[in-house]
């Protein structure tokens, strides 16, 4: 193991210290006051749904992970492609915005049904409610890091001859990109989220779809083995994109909670 690898493994031992005690109290707890697993499961019979249900678990993981890294990499696109205009295009960004920001505020939940009836039960549906869910993060992050570029920076520009599209690939673009990454990696979570709810709207395959059959299913194991593989899914991309933030802006700051005091 590399001397990064020991670095991470090293940070990672107080967060599986601290699992490793709340595994152990919830199991304790289940057994001292005799709940039942129907109600909820001892951490012990989860580890059991989760070996005995690998094959379907597995499954279903790859296509809610299909769902998520399709319908997230639109986000991603949408929310670019949205910040570039509202820049570029001062009365568009200006007609523009609101409406981004109005479009927001919309019931996601609500929209899950209407996508279904639009769209059948495919892929479509899900992957249309992950970019209307989470589009808006990178949109307000991409936003942010293309107004934020020092005026002085953009004059001088300007006294060189550059022209508005020069300054913004040159200047704007690249000062965007630590703030793109950090509403992507807010995207990304959303995308887990919306992949989840689009299933639980209608679907026939999946994380979400095996969550709802097994709730009528009365198997509580089974639901919260699928939760724990959903959680492990949303953990993964959202470090996947740790990682490609730290290959694309290795100047940007990030937090680090081994540095904090």
């Amino acid at each position: 193991m590399n001397r990064s690898g020991r670095r991470a493994f090293i940070n990672s031992l107080p967060s599986l210290a601290l699992g490793i005690l709340l595994l152990l109290a919830w199991e304790a707890a289940i057994w001292a006051f005799d709940v039942s697993a129907f109600v909820v499961p001892p951490p012990s019979s989860i580890a059991a749904s989760l070996v005995e249900n690998a094959s379907i678990l597995g499954g279903a993981t790859l296509i809610t992970a299909h769902e998520i890294l399709v319908g997230f990499a639109l986000a991603t696109l949408c929310g670019i492609v949205l910040a570039l205009l509202i820049v570029r295009f001062r009365l568009l960004g200006q007609a523009l915005y609101p409406i981004v920001v109005l479009f927001q505020t919309v019931p996601k939940v609500a929209l899950a049904p209407i996508f279904i009836l639009w769209f059948g039960y495919d892929l479509a549906p899900k992957v249309v409610l992950i970019v209307v869910i989470a589009f808006f993060p990178v949109t307000l992050g991409m936003l942010g890091g293309l107004q934020s570029v020092e005026p002085g920076l953009i004059s001088l520009m300007r006294s060189v001859g550059a022209r508005d599209n020069d300054i913004l690939l040159r200047v704007r673009i690249p000062n965007a990109l630590p703030h793109l990454m950090a509403g992507m990696k807010i995207a990304i979570t959303l995308s887990v989220i919306g992949a989840i709810v689009g299933e639980f709207a209608g679907a026939s395959a999946g994380l979400g779809y095996t969550i709802q059959f097994a709730s009528t299913q009365l198997d509580t194991p089974l639901v919260f083995a699928a939760l724990i593989v959903v959680s492990v899914v949303g953990v993964a991309f959202y470090y996947a994109i740790e990682v490609l933030e730290r290959a694309i802006t290795p100047w940007s700051p990030r937090f680090d909670p081994a540095q904090q005091h």
